[in-house]
This record gives structure tokens, C-alpha cells and sequence, in this order.
């Protein structure tokens, strides 16, 4: 999924002679704390709520607030990770997006990425959800699908992280049946170390949550 594909249709941009009024009007109600500054389809820069703040006089043109944040953008071919990236270092609730010669193209809010992360982890989907835990010398892709495909079913997402402070793997797989009692088993067999499994609507309603939360607190916002 590229930037380009994620700008959000509603947040508007500021021009140098609206206010801070209207700017923190405009942040309130799209739920954001920074809004871009373009002139025509020049990026100029990202005020954020605070910077208003800081200047003590929200009635002033815009175009005369000191920016925190100069020009933080990502282009429209961008990978939705290299968006997050940026989120998460700078601490934004949206990013711009510029085009390959520069012109404005929009903004991509915390809550598109939300929702693509939602895509991206197979959640619309029913099925099962199982995490595994590993030494990275251990891990193999080539296994893990083939031990999940040996019981007639398919992996829907599945990512990898490394737990702190160690060399093992959390391995989370989603696959496309809700019944991996099976798969658990095989698993056991090959002596894989099973941290969790999922299978009721309740149990996988809950670790949604716990991955979402995961994610918000990853962009640091």
C-alpha cells in the first residue's frame, strides 16, 4: 500500500492568512493536533497545536507563527511503513503527502492508517489466530506455511517482532479457518513453542484491541 493511496478526502489545508481561531477549529473537529500550510500546491510547512499556543495570540495569520515542524512530508510512492515511520519519530497525527514534482497532494491521518493496518492484518476476515515464539535461528517461513498448509488451511497476515532484551521471535499468524485445533497440534508436534491461540469471536475481539492499542502507542501520538 503506497501513500498515495491513503491521502484522506476530508482534512483541508491552511492557507497563510487563516488564523490560529480557525486552525484549532479545524483540529477539533478532524481530531488532529497538526494541519499543513500550502499555498496553491506549495507545501510550506505543519503547524501544530502547540506552536498557536506558544505564540500566544490565536487570532494572528498563521503565516506569522515560528513552525516547530518546518517541511515533514512523505511522497505519494511511499510504503504505508515509511509513513508510519515518519509518524511515529515526529510524533504527528497526519503527514503530508507531495508529489513526485513536489506539489501537495493531501494528508494521511493517524486514523487512515488505523484503518489500513486493519486491512493489512486480515481483520474483516474470519479465522483463527495463533502466536508463535522462536529463536531467530529458528525461524522459517517455509515451515511455519507448510505446517499450516498440511492441515488444509491458509495464513491471511501474519508479522513478526522481536521481544525485548532477547533473540526470540513473536511470530502472529491469522489463518483462514476458526477451528486451529489441528494446526496447534502439528505445531506441538514440530516443537514449536505456542504463546497464545484464538478462536472465539470474544478471544479475537480482545487481541484486536490489545494490536491496536499496540500500534497507537507505536506511533507515539
Amino acid at each position: 500500500m503506497l501513500a498515495k493511496n491513503l491521502i484522506s478526502d476530508v482534512v483541508p489545508a491552511l492557507k497563510t492568512s487563516d488564523t490560529g481561531v480557525q486552525a484549532l477549529n479545524w483540529m477539533e473537529v478532524f481530531r488532529v493536533k497538526h494541519l499543513p500550510i500550502v499555498n496553491h500546491q506549495q507545501f510550506l510547512g505543519l503547524i501544530s497545536d502547540q506552536d498557536i499556543f506558544d505564540l500566544n495570540n490565536a487570532e494572528e495569520a498563521i503565516g506569522n507563527h515560528e513552525l516547530s515542524l518546518k517541511r515533514p512530508f512523505v511522497s505519494g510512492g511511499q510504503h504505508i511503513y515509511e509513513v508510519i515511520e515518519v509518524l511515529s519519530r515526529l510524533k504527528l497525527t497526519l503527514v503530508p503527502v507531495l508529489s513526485d514534482d513536489a506539489n501537495y497532494m493531501g494528508v494521511i491521518t493517524q486514523d487512515d492508517l488505523t484503518r489500513e493496518f486493519a486491512n493489512l492484518s486480515a481483520m474483516q476476515h474470519p479465522g483463527g489466530i495463533l502466536v508463535l515464539e522462536m529463536s531467530d535461528n529458528d525461524y522459517s517461513l517455509t515451515e511455519i506455511s507448510n505446517i499450516v498448509e498440511s492441515n488444509n488451511a491458509r495464513i491471511l497476515s501474519l508479522y513478526v517482532s522481536n521481544i525485548p532484551e532477547s533473540r526470540t521471535l513473536s511470530v502472529t499468524l491469522k489463518v483462514n479457518t476458526t477451528d486451529i485445533t489441528s494446526v496447534i497440534e502439528t505445531f506441538n508436534r514440530y516443537n514449536y513453542k505456542i504463546a497464545a491461540s484464538y478462536m472465539t469471536s470474544e478471544e479475537m475481539d480482545d487481541f484486536y484491541q490489545d494490536r491496536f492499542d499496540e500500534f497507537l502507542n507505536y506511533l507515539n501520538v
